[in-house]
C-alpha cells in the first residue's frame, strides 16, 4: 500500500503562530509513519513553505505542490493546524475547495462563521439546554456610548474581540468606570468587540469529532484557572490553571452535555475535530455556551490530546481517522 501525501499546515497569521507550530509537531510525530508521509507546510504573511535539508522549498500555490529533488509533490489531503486566520476563519479551507483538495477541519462557510463569536451565539440560540450570556456587539467607530451598555446588562462584564480564537485584549470589568480601558484594548485586536455578562461558575472545555461517520464526544476537561479568567497567560502559561480530564461530572451532567454539543455540531454544520468552551452555571449547573473553536490546539498537553487519551483512544490512530474521514 502506497503512503498518502499530507500536507501539515501550520504557522498563520496571528500571534498564535508558535502555539500552531508546537501543534504540527506533535501531529507529526503520532501520524502513522506507515501509512502517511507527512510534509509540514509553514504559512507565512509573504511565503508558503516547506523546510527540508536543502533549505526551504516554496509552495506552488497553482496546485498547492512543492518540487523536492525536481519531483513534483502533490498532497492526497491537507491536515490544517492553523490557528486564527488564515486557517481557522476559512480562507485556506476556499482555497482547497477550489483546487479540490480534501482537508481536516469545519468547510469555509462554518470556519468563518465560527470566527465570529456573535454569529455563532445567533445560530447555537434555541438548542434545547444551552444558554448563551447576554450581551452587546459594539462597532469601532460606531457610537459605543458606556451609558448603553451599563443600562442593558448586568456587572460584571465580560469585554473581548468578536473575532479570533485568541484569548487576548480580554477584560473583566467591575464597573462602568472600567469600561474605557476594556474598550480601547479589545478594539486593538479587532474592529468588533463583545460586552456580555460574566457567568459566574464551572469552566469545561470538550472535544467533538466525526470518527467513522459517527459524532463521538470526547470526555470533557474542567478548567480551574488562579486567574480571574481564562486568558492567553493563563492558557499557556504552567500552573496559572489546572485541568481536570476527564472532568468530574455526573453520568446525568456528561449526557446532557453530549446532546447538548452534538446538536450544536449538527447545527453549524461542523466536520472534524471542534472543541466547545462553556460554563456550568453556579447553583442551577445551567449550561452557558462561550465558544466554539473549530481548529483546536494538538500540542501534546493540549485538552483535545488529553481527552483522547482520558477516552482511552490512540492520539495517532485519532488523526488518522480524521485524515480517512475527511478523505471520503
Amino acid at each position: 500500500m502506497s503512503r498518502k501525501n499530507i500536507a501539515l499546515l501550520a504557522g498563520g497569521f496571528t500571534g498564535e503562530y508558535e502555539v500552531s507550530v508546537n501543534s504540527a509537531k506533535n501531529i507529526a510525530a503520532n501520524l502513522d509513519a506507515a501509512k502517511y508521509q507527512v510534509y509540514t507546510i509553514f504559512i507565512n504573511r509573504d511565503s508558503w513553505f516547506y523546510t527540508s535539508d536543502k533549505g526551504n522549498i516554496p509552495v506552488d500555490k497553482n496546485d498547492f505542490s512543492i518540487t523536492l529533488d525536481g519531483q513534483k509533490i502533490k498532497f492526497d489531503f491537507a491536515f490544517i493546524t492553523v490557528h486564527g486566520t488564515p486557517g481557522e476563519d476559512g480562507k485556506l479551507q476556499g482555497y482547497f475547495d477550489l483546487l479540490g483538495i480534501p482537508y481536516n477541519t469545519c468547510d469555509a462557510t462554518t470556519s468563518a462563521i465560527t470566527m465570529n463569536k456573535a454569529y455563532t451565539k445567533a445560530i447555537v440560540h434555541g438548542i434545547h439546554g444551552l444558554n448563551t450570556a447576554r450581551s452587546i456587539q459594539l462597532f469601532k467607530g460606531g457610537i459605543h456610548e458606556a451609558s448603553n451598555v451599563v443600562s442593558s446588562l448586568k456587572f460584571p462584564l465580560f469585554i473581548k474581540p468578536n473575532n479570533g480564537g485568541s484569548s487576548v485584549g480580554m477584560s473583566k470589568v467591575q464597573n462602568a468606570a472600567g469600561l474605557h480601558d476594556a474598550f480601547e484594548r479589545a478594539f486593538k485586536e479587532d474592529d468588533q468587540i463583545l460586552v456580555e455578562e460574566f457567568i459566574k461558575g464551572r469552566e469545561f472545555s470538550i472535544g467533538i469529532a466525526r470518527l467513522h461517520g459517527k459524532i463521538t464526544v470526547l470526555p470533557a476537561t474542567e478548567i480551574i484557572s488562579s486567574k480571574e479568567f481564562f486568558d492567553y497567560e493563563a492558557k499557556y502559561t504552567p500552573g496559572v490553571s489546572k485541568e481536570i480530564t476527564p472532568a468530574e461530572l455526573s453520568a446525568d451532567q456528561n449526557e446532557k452535555i453530549a446532546e447538548i454539543v452534538t446538536e450544536v455540531y449538527l447545527r453549524l454544520n461542523c466536520r472534524g475535530m471542534v472543541r466547545v468552551d462553556f460554563i456550568l452555571l453556579e447553583g442551577t449547573q445551567d449550561f452557558y455556551f462561550i465558544e466554539i473553536n473549530t481548529t483546536p490546539g494538538q500540542s501534546a498537553n493540549s485538552l483535545i490530546p488529553q481527552q483522547v487519551r482520558a477516552a482511552g483512544m490512540n492520539v495517532g490512530e485519532f488523526y488518522g481517522d480524521l485524515i480517512e474521514g475527511g478523505m471520503h
